[in-house]
């Protein structure tokens, strides 16, 4: 994604509305085994998730619906504005329901709580952008490059400076083989019809 207007990360709003990017007439492909890259805003592109306890929190609530909705999540980084998913299809209901059930599951939580002086005077109205950007991702070389584009995010956007040090992402596990606050579950039991994803 391209990088936000800077007033963003003070909590002003942006120039322009995030909304025009995701069209409206998405068209979304289920039922076919890919995986899929996900990306979804908060609302108008605030940095709603811009505190490291709010990351937690969104990271600790994507566990929970992983676990809920039986999908892989294969790699994941979430940024102050926005959080991009690489997952399988979910083995209950569809990835619509799922993201539905993880963004509203995240806002109440975090419905009365702000992140800057500005919420505390003109809170938005909304915690999420509405609806999100599904990509299928059905090839080996397009999974990695959305791995890659999602770690390295973080170091684009000059909140680190090498992706290891963004401890909301994926790339901890990836490269050191830590466990991190998601569960990268790419190995699953024979009745699940997701395929088997190698970590290398």
């Amino acid at each position: 994604m391209g990088a936000p207007d800077k007033r963003s990360l003070s909590g002003k709003l942006p120039a322009r509305t995030y909304a025009s990017s995701v069209p409206r007439q998405l068209k979304r492909y289920y039922g076919r085994g890919d995986f899929h890259f996900v990306t979804f805003s908060c609302y108008r592109r605030l940095p709603l998730l811009g505190s490291a306890r709010r990351r937690d929190l969104f990271l600790s609530a994507l566990e929970r619906v992983r676990k809920q909705y039986r999908f892989a999540v294969l790699g994941y980084v979430v940024m102050p504005e926005h959080v991009h998913l690489l997952v399988s299809e979910p083995q209950e209901k569809n990835l619509s329901v799922v993201i539905k059930a993880l963004k509203q599951g995240i806002a109440r939580r975090l419905a009365h709580a702000a992140t800057s002086q500005t919420e505390l005077f003109s809170p938005p109205p909304h915690f999420w952008q509405a609806r999100f950007y599904d990509f299928n991702v059905f090839t080996d070389r397009k999974r990695v490059e959305k791995l890659r584009y999602m770690h390295r995010n973080p170091v684009k956007r000059g909140l680190v400076a090498s992706p290891e040090l963004w401890r909301w992402s994926s790339y901890r596990n990836y490269c050191y083989g830590e466990t991190g606050p998601v569960n990268l579950n790419l190995v699953f039991p024979a009745k699940w019809t997701v395929r088997k994803v190698s970590l290398k």
